[in-house]
């Protein structure tokens, strides 16, 4: 100190500490000159003490004009120094970066100053203090007086300058500084940041791209900041970089991918293109190296596929199809249990396009993957059954897709169509509203034969006996109308002649028994017309109700439709058809004569020829012992109409016992009408307990076998529905 004080006169260091600038100056001048001197003859001990003065008695001072001071005269001292600097930047750099934050916004100004002159007489050298020196500038850049701001900015280029030209630079520590910044919110910070990406990634010898895993998520939070200019710098460094991700031969495609990912669910929709963009190239440019990462790349995809935006959906689809066409194996790292669960989440999105695709997705890992994708089938089975009862008709469609790929298995086959029937028996509304749809897919994708034998075996002993009821009417309808079941109806036709006709008789015939007019129907598509009207003359009092007369007046309005234009030609011949005949008398005798069914039937009826019949016929017929009748099917063969009876075969006929199976039907028959008695008793009684003053009226009463009033109701004219009896 006794050095310097000699060294350096009096009024200089009061000039040092004037509050006036000019004289400050000038007195930092006088430093300069002074320490020239002392380095031209090399004497650099007492250079120290004139610079540890200025430290000690300036820079660190309480007075903020000595500290003023303090920052000139460093500088000065530096600039005087020249060559020699480089010796004495352990002393003078640190309290000049101690003044950055001093309260004082113009120490802080002067401290830029200073450090800016010192640096241009260092240069290179001052690489050594770079790290303390960019996260000074990174506070600076953000500092509330702006002339502390725009000498920041110019001490921010000379330092870049110094840095792109030094080749003592270190990336490796100058990495873990940036990635600390990259989520600070402030723009001024954020544009400094980005500022330091770009300049580092144009320098040859400085590999920015091997660290970017460590700043892109930064980037990328850049893109929805609100001003335009950070988030244009952010997209204009972030292209750079996916520039040169194209043309590099080695990237760390992972560590980003798991960014990219997280990024692409971003509720900014820049942020989601720009990184669904990155995707799509990550995926064309990774190959092996993302395979371990599909699953993550599919979970961000999917969702991307349904976005509002239509830039995002496109590069989205596109990408989801790229990943689709490449061939993983699991021996290569391919999680086939890891895609099923990203697709079964989405099956759960509100978005039906999403749902469409991974319903794909799971189609595509059962062809591809079979033996694996089973082996996670409980996983995704259930949640597979509740697509079931999805809004789209698409979706629907696909799941049946999937489902008939899975039944390929006899043990998958029982097991989905056993998960179906009790889906139906669970939601009332999807066998209402879409079970029409899965039967009739699951017909032509399984074969309608195996899908009905399948069914009817379940229902035959379904305890549920008015879901049993409900669900055979449904298949009942199905068979009778939809055009992927004409074979199906065709070897019913011929089930007096054909055994696999009479086996599938047979085999529908007992689950039919569940509703008589299903087994009604299911006669006359299989022309066994005889046992037809023994079903009709079975019926008692408590069988036809509500329920039955508007399930009879959908048949009488089939047998007007193409499916039974059979059966009315067979009309022309009454004669060698009179089992049908009186088939169809029973059934008109049944309808309420007001009725538009019975109108219907009846004016059928008048159409038939009078002149076929034969009185003889008729008295036999009617008696139940009828004489041999003859009747050609379309094939040309000869079959004997069921209501004949030979020695040979009693009650029955080719194979089919008649007898067995009216016994069969009147047993569950009655099993029908003891449940509804069971339901009419419990009924009766909560209604008396609910309501003991009331009387109910005979009009009131429900028929017996109703589980609700309205089904019971007659539809009014006014407010038929299709298929609705008319009264």
């Amino acid at each position: 100190m006794a050095d310097a004080l000699l060294v350096i006169p009096a009024g200089v260091l009061r000039n040092l500490a004037d509050k006036l600038y000019e004289k400050r100056k000038n007195a930092a001048l006088e430093v300069e000159g002074i320490v020239k001197q002392l380095t031209t003859a090399g004497d650099h001990d007492k250079i120290t003490a004139v610079i540890n003065l200025l430290t000690t008695e300036f820079t660190y001072s309480p007075q903020a004009n000595h500290r003023k001071g303090g920052l000139i005269g460093l500088a000065a001292a530096t600039v005087g120094l020249t060559s020699e600097a480089a010796q004495h930047l352990e002393q003078i750099v640190p309290p000049v970066l101690n003044s950055f934050s001093d309260q004082d916004s113009r120490v802080r100004y002067y401290a830029c100053e200073a450090l800016y002159n010192i640096a241009k007489v260092v240069r290179g050298d001052f690489i050594i203090f770079f790290n303390q020196i960019f996260d000074a500038l990174c506070k600076l850049s953000a500092d509330s007086d702006a002339n502390v701001q725009s000498a920041a900015h110019l001490l921010d280029r000379l330092v870049k300058d110094i840095v792109t030209e030094s080749d003592q630079f270190s990336i490796e520590e100058f990495i873990p500084l940036l990635r600390e910044r990259m989520n600070v919110l402030n723009p001024y910070v954020r544009q400094f940041l980005v500022g330091w990406i770009t300049v580092l990634d144009s320098v040859p010898d400085i590999d920015m791209l091997g660290f970017l895993p460590d700043f892109l998520d930064g980037l990328f939070n850049m893109l929805s900041d609100s001003s335009h200019e950070i988030r244009q710098q952010a997209d204009s460094a972030l292209s750079e970089f996916l520039q040169e991700i194209k043309n590099s031969p080695s990237v760390d495609y992972g560590r980003m991918a798991e960014i990219l990912v997280q990024r692409a669910a971003s509720p900014d929709e820049f942020t989601r293109l720009t990184a669904i963009t990155w995707i799509n190239e990550f995926v064309k440019l990774g190959g092996d190296q993302l395979v371990p990462y599909y699953a993550d790349i599919l979970g961000a995809i999917l969702p991307c596929i349904s976005d509002k935006e239509e830039k995002i959906r496109v590069v989205a689809r596109e990408t989801n199809e790229e990943i689709r066409a490449i061939k993983a194996d699991p021996a290569e790292g391919f999680d086939v249990g890891a895609i099923l669960s990203i697709a079964r989440r989405q099956l759960s999105s509100e978005w039906e396009a999403t749902r469409i695709e991974a319903l794909h997705w799971i189609s595509n890992l059962l062809n591809r993957h079979r033996a694996e994708v089973l082996t996670f089938l409980n996983d995704i089975f259930d949640t597979l059954l509740e697509a079931l009862s999805d809004a789209s008709d698409q979706v629907v469609l696909l799941v049946l897709e999937v489902h008939a790929c899975i039944a390929k298995d006899p043990q998958h086959f029982h097991q989905l169509v056993v998960f179906l029937v009790h889906n139906f028996r669970v939601d009332n509304s999807l066998l209402e509203k879409r079970g029409a749809l899965i039967i009739r897919r699951l017909c032509v994708l399984l074969d309608a034969e195996r899908v009905y034998r399948e069914l009817s075996t379940i229902l035959e002993a379904e305890s549920d006996l008015d879901f049993a009821s409900v669900m055979v009417q449904a298949l009942n309808l199905i068979l009778l109308t939809s055009s992927e079941l004409a074979e199906l109806r065709d070897l019913l036709k011929r089930s007096l002649v054909n055994p696999s006709g009479k086996d599938l008789f047979v085999s529908l015939y007992a689950s039919w028994c569940h509703s008589p007019m299903a087994i009604i129907s299911l006669c006359l598509l299989a022309q066994t017309y005889q046992h037809a009207s023994t079903v009709i003359q079975s019926l008692v009092e408590e069988d036809i109700n509500v329920k039955f007369l508007v399930q009879l007046d959908k048949l009488i309005r089939l047998l007007e439709t193409p499916i039974f234009a059979y059966l009315r030609l067979q009309l022309l011949e009454p004669g060698r058809h009179v089992w049908l005949l009186k088939t169809l008398y029973g059934l008109l005798m049944l309808l309420p004569q007001q009725s538009a069914a019975f109108k219907i039937l009846r004016t059928r009826l008048k159409t038939v020829p009078s002149y076929a019949f034969n009185g003889e016929q008729l008295r036999r017929t009617s008696s139940g012992n009828p004489h041999q009748i003859l009747h050609h099917m379309p094939s040309g063969s000869q079959i004997l109409e069921d209501g004949d009876i030979n020695q040979d075969s009693k009650s029955s006929h080719n194979g089919i016992n008649f007898a067995l199976r009216l016994r069969q039907f009147e047993q569950m028959q009655q099993q029908h009408r003891q449940h509804a008695k069971v339901q009419a008793q419990s009924h009766t009684t909560s209604t008396a307990s609910s309501a003991p003053k009331d009387v109910q009226r005979p009009e009131e009463q429900s028929h017996i076998g109703s589980p609700s009033s309205d089904v019971n109701r007659l539809p009014s004219r006014s407010r038929r529905a299709p298929g609705q009896l008319q009264l």
